[in-house]
Formats: C-alpha cells, structure tokens, sequence
C-alpha cells in the first residue's frame, strides 16, 4: 500500500515536470554545438517546466538542469562499460547520449536529442585527461537506476505557495548537508560525485595552511546546483549563438526591429518623441521638447 506521501509526490512531480512550448526561435544552433561535444562535457539546459522556474529563482541562474554527455557506444573504450550503456539504452548506436537524474524517472541514459528545441550550454572540465573523462562517465553508467530524491520534489514545490499558507516546520532542505538519501540524487549531485572519483574540482572549498600550504577540499555533491558548473574556474564555456557573428561586424548586419523593443518578451510600440536623440546647442544638450 503506498503511503499519502508518495501519492502526493507522484501527483506533484507530474504537475511539476510538465514542460511548456518550446521557444519559436532557439537560442544555440543545436547542430553546431552536438558536433563539438567530447565525452565527459557538462550540458546545461535552461528548462521550460514549472520545477525549472523555481530552480531558476532559488539559484539565480537561467540554468535549471544538467547532464552527463558519455558520447557513442564507440566512444566508450571500455567493453564492459559500453555493455552496461547497451544495456540501459536500446537506440541507434550512434546516437549521442547523456546520462541524467529526472524527477519521477531516476538517473537513466537518454538521446540528446531530445534537447534539440532547448536553450544548452557545454561546461568543458579544462584539462581533463581523456582516461580520467572515461572514469568520469563509468561512475556515472554505475548510478543508472538510481531515484530521484522525492523529498526534493516537495522541496521544490513549497516555493509555488504562499509562505503562510504552510506550517513553520515545513522548512526546506535543499541546501543541508543531509538532504536525500545515499540511494538517491539529483542531476547536479550525480555529475558532481562523479568528478569527484577523478579529484576533478568544481568548486572547491580553500584553505591556506599554516605553513602558507594551499589546500582543497571537497563540497558535498548534493550541495551542488546546475549553474556551479557555469561559475566553476574550472570549466569552459562552449556556447553556439543561433546566429553566429563570427565575421568581423557582422553585428552591424543583423535584422533589428527599428519599431519597438521587448519588455518581459511581449513587444512594446516606442513613441518617434521618446527615442529622438537630443540635439547639441551652445555646447550643451537640448531635450526632443525643446527644439
């Protein structure tokens, strides 16, 4: 028999995970960026649900999701690894994959495709040796099946309702150091752990040493969220505009709209009297109202 609260839960995360219409114009070109992916890449995604919308506002970062990119099955050097990918993902072999933790789905492997109509970025770990990138993806494949942290989802949800219209104790733990269970994890804990078995940093507490040393330490991976990725010195940024301006100027080319401009992307009409450049008069400037 299932308890309230996981009905609550499953109810809850249907509503939450529902993705709206996908932008009418892309923001990267998905083809240029999908070719420049290397196994081991970070792919940040700027969600289109209602649960990206609070993760948004708790961050501060338009960055709501991340995932694993792990490549082809012939990426993947290790024939025990590429049999357990085959074995969680039954598409075309050279398909591209990733691997992430959805809520009401668990970790799992998936196409990457499927964010074809989504704005994504890829945070690049900066010198990452290609044996430590394998290591990387195999903790990853290693945490498929894994759930998701529902007490997350309840978490997440809290931030949808009015603050008096729960009890006081309800508080949320997203950012305590006990949040979840080992059995379960979030999209940014899964991809922080497994960069943690190659001592890779992200952003790492430092500390200097009496003796003047430096020295690092390790974040708990469920304290992570997708935009640390972004901020980390320790990834690169690889972003493909939907329309490149990699000619000199080309800027000066593109097809603005001289008519209005956008508030809260709703077209607003601009009055000729408000945007007139004032005029200069005796090495002063005159307003539109007075010439």
């Amino acid at each position: 028999m299932r308890s309230p609260i996981d009905w609550l839960g499953r109810h809850l995360t249907h509503w939450l995970v529902r993705d709206g219409p996908p932008p009418p114009t892309p923001l990267c070109d998905f083809d240029r960026l999908r070719f420049e992916l290397r196994p081991a890449d970070v792919i940040l995604v700027e969600g289109r649900s209602r649960v990206s919308e609070v993760i948004r506002m708790v961050t501060q970062s338009p960055w709501s999701h991340a995932a694993l990119y792990i490549g082809r099955l012939f990426d993947l050097r290790e024939p025990r690894l590429r049999a357990a990918v085959e074995g969680h993902f039954e598409g075309d072999p050279e398909e591209q994959l990733i691997i992430e933790a959805l809520m009401g789905e668990g970790t799992l492997i998936a196409p990457l495709a499927k964010y074809r109509q989504d704005h994504v970025r890829i945070c690049r770990p900066a010198g990452l040796a290609p044996e430590d990138a394998q290591r990387i993806v195999a903790h990853a494949v290693s945490l498929v099946g894994r759930g998701y942290d529902m007490r997350h989802v309840l978490d997440l949800a809290r931030f949808l309702f009015p603050w008096g219209l729960l009890p006081r104790r309800w508080r949320s733990t997203l950012f305590q150091h006990n949040a979840g269970e080992p059995t379960r994890t979030l999209c940014s804990s899964l991809i922080a752990e497994s960069f943690n078995q190659v001592d890779f940093p992200i952003l790492p507490f430092i500390d200097r040493g009496g003796d003047g040393g430096i020295r690092f330490f390790k974040r708990n991976p469920k304290l992570f969220a997708p935009s640390d990725f972004d901020y980390s010195p320790y990834f690169e940024i690889i972003k493909y505009p939907f329309l490149g301006l990699d000619e000199l100027a080309l800027y000066r080319r593109l097809p603005w709209n001289r008519d209005g401009v956008m508030y809260n992307d709703a077209p607003q009409e601009i009055p000729t009297e408000t945007v007139a450049r004032p005029a200069l008069v005796d090495g002063g400037v005159k307003t539109p109202e007075e010439t």
